[in-house]
């Protein structure tokens, strides 16, 4: 066979493999075709010498706002994910049934980067967020758009992987948990799995638990009191492990108010790891504290979570979560994405979304990546450029 790429001796670790060694990665057709030594290269093979360095699968951000322009919060994907290592950025609900159809041709379709989506149950997605307005979305009902939102995931879902809403003292306000009962209904009559955004209560964090399913999504669950995971002693709430015992999966969500080093220490020191590490990198928080997906990564590296485990968190986990095995994996026949990882030693100063500041001694930097078998941007990180053959 003759391949288009080959990644050339990093530190491939791949757990979906249960993989962590030192060897090649070739690419051919915009998938993986082989994982091995010594990997043969023919005359137009685009080699990479990459040893030195970590070779994971293509990072998933599960947790992302990129509807840019279309929304006062979204940022643009491509620029985020050529710094951030990301080649699949999952939008949580930027758009919904109202104005999907925009997001999907204006933003979703000229991308290099591949977008997924969770859409909106409220008809325009998350639409009054800016530094000046803030407009909780659930909070007007009318707003509520079941009966388009089942029409709309169904006509999309190549894209669509889910169905998202937000409840809380900011997203809901008088509303409360109604959205999210309405919300579980769309999920319900589409066969697909929810993201339930929580902010301050009411509705309670217990409130949201007790009503998600297996397979359904809570994100910002290790955010700060109040509606934190972790009781004032320390230990993590008993409605927290039950619901992880019946599946539901634990997202970051990191963004701009909803990830606290307080319950992050008390969460992993009870031996609670997210499932899924993500950014909710928008306009308001991506020059801090959220920044992108590998700083948020880098904190809990930081905070003693190994280096698989939290890759897992950002590759595997992510796209089980989303139904599709084919993205997150370096298996042959998986879909083409890789990222060339550096762990730079410290000290880093990283912050979270109540002021309080860690010191790290390392720090996860993106290299590079692969996209659909090809080097993106070849233009750039030319020093890992060599010969063929």
């Amino acid at each position: 066979m003759t391949f288009d790429t080959i990644l050339r001796g990093g530190r491939v670790i791949d757990p979906s493999q249960k993989l962590d060694a030192v060897t090649d990665v070739a690419f051919a057709g915009g998938k993986v075709v082989a994982v091995g030594n010594d990997l043969k290269a023919g005359p137009a093979t685009d080699v990479r010498e990459v040893s030195g360095y970590i070779v994971s699968p293509g990072l998933i951000d599960l947790h992302i706002h990129v509807y840019w322009g279309g929304t006062s919060i979204g940022i643009d994907a491509e620029e985020f994910c050529r710094t951030s290592g990301v080649t699949t950025a999952v939008d949580t609900g930027s758009a919904g049934p109202g104005n999907f159809a925009g997001f999907r041709k204006h933003v979703i379709e000229p991308s290099q980067v591949r977008i997924l989506a969770y859409l909106h149950v409220s008809h325009a997605g998350i639409f009054g967020f800016s530094q000046r307005v803030m407009v909780g979305e659930s909070e007007e009902m009318r707003l509520m758009n079941p009966l388009d939102a089942v029409t709309v995931a169904e006509a999309n879902r190549d894209l669509i992987v889910g169905i998202k809403v937000r409840v809380g003292l900011h997203a809901s306000g008088a509303s409360g948990i109604a959205p999210l009962d309405i919300a579980l209904q769309v999920a319900e009559q589409v066969g697909m799995p929810l993201m339930a955004h929580i902010d301050h209560p009411p509705p309670s964090y217990e409130e949201v638990l007790a009503r998600l399913r297996p397979g359904d999504v809570l994100t910002h669950s290790f955010r700060p009191f109040p509606n934190t995971a972790v009781t004032a002693q320390g230990t993590v709430k008993r409605a927290v492990l039950e619901a992880r015992e019946r599946g539901v999966i634990f997202d970051i969500g990191h963004g701009k108010g909803s990830f606290a080093f307080k319950t992050a220490r008390a969460m992993l020191a009870n031996g609670f790891y997210p499932d899924t590490i993500s950014s909710d990198v928008h306009t308001l928080c991506i020059d801090g504290p959220a920044f992108d997906q590998v700083t948020t990564m880098s904190k809990f590296l930081c905070m003693g979570m190994p280096l698989p485990d939290v890759i897992a968190a950002s590759t595997v986990n992510a796209a089980m979560a989303m139904r599709r095995p084919e993205l997150g994996s370096l298996k042959p026949g998986s879909v083409g994405d890789a990222t060339i990882i550096a762990i730079k030693e410290g000290p880093f100063d990283y912050v979270d979304v109540v002021g309080e500041h860690l010191i790290g001694d390392r720090k996860i930097a993106s290299e590079g990546v692969v996209i659909a078998g090809r080097w993106w941007h070849p233009q750039e990180n030319s020093k890992f450029k060599v010969l063929a053959g």
